[in-house]
């Protein structure tokens, strides 16, 4: 029996990158190409703020097409759904059957990606969905990703968490009350090596600014 054919949505973070290695290593969907949302005014990735040039080596080392659909800054609901619409066009030439998230356990979420892939006739598939995200955290290290907070939400955690590592020591100094995988918010990441990419990408960690409510460390190839 063949393998649903599918695109993953790509955030350049590690809950992404660790549903792409459970697609591949426990067979549940062929993953054809990445999509990603870009910031066409910064060139970087929306949200996670990683560089453009970060989430293109991402794509070649895991050895697959990247989509990237470029939103306007500031962007509108309506400009949204719209690039959306476009990309998904491109999806659907692809054949795919499926589209794969990350997400962990955000109900809301989970439901509106149904609920805007349904018309379409594309199914939506959790791989990570219940997982404990503490034990999916250590799991995720100890499979050998690499990965770097990028994005901090001061509100939720203190702005010096950016730029550091996603490992052991960071995960015993997270205060009390702040996900592990960061899946309310509070921290957004890049992955720079693992077992989906054909060899690390080299990375260096620059300064971290602060801009619209959020702490940046700018993540750059080396």
């Amino acid at each position: 029996m063949s393998l649903p054919r599918a695109v993953l949505s790509w955030s350049s973070g590690k809950d992404c990158a660790m549903a792409l290695h459970v697609c591949r290593s426990e067979g549940l969907a062929d993953i054809v190409a990445l999509l990603c949302t870009t910031n066409e005014a910064f060139d970087r990735v929306a949200m996670h703020g990683t560089r453009n040039a970060i989430l293109r080596a991402q794509a070649a080392a895991a050895g697959l097409p990247l989509i990237e659909v470029p939103l306007p800054w500031p962007c509108s609901n309506d400009d949204y759904e719209a690039r959306m619409a476009a990309a998904m066009d491109q999806v659907r030439a692809l054949g795919v059957e499926t589209m794969v998230f990350g997400d962990l356990f955000l109900e809301d979420v989970r439901d509106y990606r149904i609920a805007k892939l349904e018309p379409l006739g594309i199914t939506a598939l959790f791989p990570l969905w219940g997982r404990p995200t503490d034990e999916l955290a250590r799991e995720m290290i100890a499979l050998g990703f690499e990965t770097h907070l990028v994005t901090v939400d001061p509100s939720k955690l203190d702005a010096s968490f950016a730029g550091r590592k996603f490992d052991a020591n960071l995960l015993a100094d997270l205060p009390e009350g702040v996900d592990p995988c960061g899946e309310n918010g509070e921290f957004h990441t890049a992955v720079s090596a693992g077992p989906i990419f054909d060899a690390p990408i080299k990375v260096a960690v620059g300064e971290t600014v602060l801009r619209d409510g959020f702490a940046f460390a700018d993540l750059s190839l080396s």
